[in-house]
């Protein structure tokens, strides 16, 4: 597939639905969440390993960044509310999210939460499956981590 040029919106990367990326097909690392606009409890947290063998910044360029798997950590079914969608990570490392939304396109962010946390943030949010990673940044070593799903707040 070809690769098309990323556009930053709020520090988020966001790629076209053609862009050449991880494999979202398979079975997430760390299972699948069904969640409807205002579920709880709220933020709904999952323990995960950040991290992967894969260079988010040369499978999607832009400004993806990060280690991560090839299948998704978890994969997110969402029926949409009136609130937004917030997907963050809480770790003491420096972690990255990489999310194929229910559009097609590919979402990015390194530093968009509290210090070195990543988060992206939809406040129209599309219902529908979201696949998630959440890297490591600077190299493929493995670090705990907390995959936070909120409509009212960022890690």
């Amino acid at each position: 597939m070809l690769r098309t040029a990323a556009t930053a919106i709020l520090g988020v990367a966001v790629l076209a639905a053609g862009a050449s990326a991880q494999n979202y097909s398979l079975n997430p690392l760390y299972g699948t969440v069904n969640l409807s606009g205002g579920f709880a409890p709220d933020p709904y947290v999952i323990n995960v390993q950040s991290g992967g063998t894969i260079n988010a910044a040369q499978t999607l360029g832009g400004a993806c960044v990060g280690y991560i798997a090839d299948a998704p950590d978890v994969r997110l079914n969402f029926s949409a509310g009136s609130l937004p969608l917030i997907i963050s990570v809480n770790s003491s490392a420096d972690t990255t999210l990489v999310i194929n939304a229910p559009d097609g396109r590919w979402y990015c962010d390194d530093d968009g939460g509290n210090g070195l946390n990543p988060s992206i943030r939809w406040g129209s949010p599309m219902s529908g499956q979201y696949d998630i990673w959440i890297g490591t940044w600077g190299s493929a070593s493995n670090a705990s981590a907390q995959l936070h799903i909120s409509e009212l707040y960022s890690q």
